[in-house]
């Protein structure tokens, strides 16, 4: 399935317009403090080289509030190689026996299906000394510590406050708001999360998501789009074009800057969402490095930097940010722990099945 994910405005700035002046100088700290015992000698790292694969969006903020300062802390090369999630996935399984890659992040089917085919190995959590400041859905996330999560996001229904009410799932099909709604294609990362939950409003929570793609199929006429990026929803809201769309978090901050009323649904159903993972490749040549890099990135510091610069909401517990950072993000234990995510063995084991339901019903 596709990422909906997408870069910041800025390379240099948060979301927001914000430079990341709070998070660097943190970061600048961090670095100078040798991390807090985090890393050991740098003479031990010296001259290797840690290989990472990830996902393509803000890169130039990673760079700067990860990469950088990692490879200052490690004396080492950081390798980042980037790409859609069947691009990445399909390198992995090339060399799955000789693996040019140390540690991977991508969404938990992903990760899951990775491990299927042999290319990742559990991780030895006692190597992660942040490991237990995580939110309890990201210690172990597809079990036996095949990966741990590093962020996660919601999914909701953002809406037009004076147009329309959104107190369900189900009201993206009321008749006050037909024909100005767009619902993310199946394909997409939001598609299956949004279909369970208008599922549930609907009184069927079946995996195989029949009920609601059923409905959506009935509805399909007075769907604007089914759109495949987040990007388009927020230009046909900014247009006036749609009322409500189900987006992820992530993509929140680009509505708060338009000047219209907007709001984010909190329905009775309650939200679902995402989670991205790190996971390590089975035979890591440079194994040591990858737990090295996966525990300063799930470092408080580091967490706290990208929250503040709306990169990423923190699976670290101890995370701390402004009301106003966190309005943008999925932040805190109350927030986290109604989320309502399908089940990664779920995603992977029904998602054919869900595009050839949808492709004979919807686009028919």
């Amino acid at each position: 399935m596709s990422t909906d994910k997408q870069p910041p405005d800025h390379p240099l700035t948060s979301r927001s317009g914000r430079p990341y002046t709070t998070g660097l100088l943190r970061l600048t700290a961090l670095v100078m403090a040798g991390a807090g015992g985090l890393l050991g000698s740098p003479a031990q790292a010296a001259d290797q080289q840690l290989v990472v694969s990830v996902y393509g969006f803000a890169q130039d903020a990673f760079s700067e509030i990860v990469y950088k300062p990692f490879e200052a802390l490690c004396d080492c090369e950081l390798v980042v190689e980037t790409g859609n999630s069947v691009e990445r996935l399909a390198k992995l399984e090339a060399r799955k026996d000789d693996p040019e890659i140390d540690m991977a992040v991508m969404s938990t089917h992903d990760a899951l299906s990775a491990n299927r085919k042999g290319i990742t190995q559990p991780i030895d959590i006692s190597r992660l000394s942040n490991h237990d400041k995580l939110y309890d859905i990201a210690k172990d996330p597809l079990g036996d510590h095949l990966g741990i999560g590093y962020t996660f996001y919601a999914t909701s229904i953002v809406y037009r406050t004076d147009k329309v009410s959104i107190d369900s799932w189900q009201d993206l099909f009321k008749d006050e708001i037909k024909g100005r709604v767009a619902f993310p294609n199946v394909s997409t990362n939001q598609g299956p999360p949004a279909l369970y939950m208008l599922g549930k409003a609907l009184g069927d929570d079946d995996s195989s998501l029949k009920t609601p793609i059923a409905a959506v199929a009935e509805n399909a006429d007075e769907i604007v789009t089914f759109y495949e990026r987040s990007s388009q929803v927020a230009q046909l809201m900014q247009q006036e074009e749609i009322l409500a769309a189900p987006i992820g978090r992530f993509a929140w901050g680009a509505y708060t800057r338009m000047d219209l009323p907007l709001a984010w649904a909190t329905p009775a159903e309650g939200q679902t969402g995402g989670m991205n993972v790190m996971i390590l490749t089975k035979g890591a040549k440079n194994e040591d490095l990858a737990y090295q890099f996966m525990d300063f990135w799930l470092s408080t510091e580091i967490q706290t930097a990208l929250a503040e610069a709306l990169v990423d909401s923190p699976a670290n517990s101890e995370v701390v940010v402004s009301d106003e950072i966190a309005e943008n993000l999925t932040y805190g234990a109350d927030t986290v722990s109604t989320l309502k995510l399908l089940a990664p063995d779920v995603i992977l084991d029904n998602r054919d099945q869900w595009l050839e339901s949808w492709n004979n019903s919807v686009t028919q």
